[in-house]
């Protein structure tokens, strides 16, 4: 008797706002499935409605993925073709879906991305600030103490960050941002991406709230916060002479600044010349 060969787990990306985003690959492959996993049916259905995409459609959320993702990997093991998407963008980016992939993953089930917009991604496209290196945060805690505290452990790092807010949290965010990071910090507002009525506005951290103060339209929509990272201190190589040392018991001087300059976020150059100073000094 032959074996049943798994379906594929297909994760398809759909549009932030502009349905002309959307893929003739996702499309095809919406078409194409068995069933398509929505987030949230009655938003997903419109998005069909408009391609015409008829496939039967089966929710998938936050609050019954624990049993909902046994009976996919089910479904995907009797040989069905499933899609995962979101409301909007890619799934699994501060949406659902994380247990039904790592479980795909546990039985051998093959997962296959269909690419296209993400929020994060386009925000920082058009942010203005470092690209090379970024930290996505998603959502901040919704309690003024716990979204201060994370601010505060985000603070020295120099990558670009990148932040989700609701609507209703915005002003609160945007000025716990600017009591923790600093009123100058470097901030990209993007509100709405795509959609007829955006907004990217680049200013700093204590700008930003009165901008958002001044107009209610900006606590409006869909919102991405691209903070710049924290400048690095090029005079603070000697205070890293701990991990310098350690680092330089298995590495070259110049593979370890490269290193510590990853970790630290303060210029290879400036480790480079401290190293130096070290050896000699032993």
């Amino acid at each position: 008797m032959n074996q049943i060969q798994s379906g594929t787990l297909h994760i398809v990306a759909t549009p932030i706002g502009n349905l002309s985003d959307m893929t003739a690959h996702a499309i095809d492959c919406l078409k194409s499935v068995d069933i398509i996993a929505c987030e949230d049916t009655r938003t997903s259905g419109k998005l069909l409605n408009h391609f015409n995409i008829t496939t039967k459609t089966i929710a998938y959320h936050d609050h019954n993925a624990e049993a909902q993702t046994a009976k996919l990997v089910e479904l995907l093991q009797s040989g069905k073709h499933l899609a995962l998407i979101s409301d909007a963008g890619t799934p699994l980016i501060s949406d659902p879906g994380f247990r039904l992939v790592k479980a795909c993953h546990e039985v051998g089930i093959k997962v296959s991305p269909v690419v296209g917009a993400s929020a994060a991604i386009a925000a920082l496209s058009v942010a203005g600030l470092p690209s090379d290196k970024f930290y996505f945060y998603g959502f901040l805690p919704a309690k003024t103490h716990a979204r201060q505290s994370e601010l505060a452990s985000l603070a020295a790092m120099t990558a670009t960050l990148i932040f989700y807010e609701a609507p209703h949290r915005i002003i609160d965010c945007v000025t716990d941002m600017v009591n923790v990071l600093g009123a100058d910090r470097k901030v990209t507002f993007c509100r709405e991406v795509t959609k007829t009525f955006e907004t990217i506005y680049p200013s700093t951290l204590g700008e930003l709230v009165e901008f958002i103060k001044a107009d209610t339209n900006q606590q409006k929509g869909e919102m991405v916060l691209v903070v710049g990272g924290a400048v690095a201190n090029d005079d603070s190589a000697d205070k890293h002479d701990e991990l310098l040392k350690r680092l330089l018991q298995d590495l070259s001087v110049k593979k370890a600044a490269q290193l510590a300059s990853d970790i630290t976020g303060v210029k290879k150059n400036a480790l480079y010349d401290r190293m130096l100073q070290l050896t000699q000094d032993n």
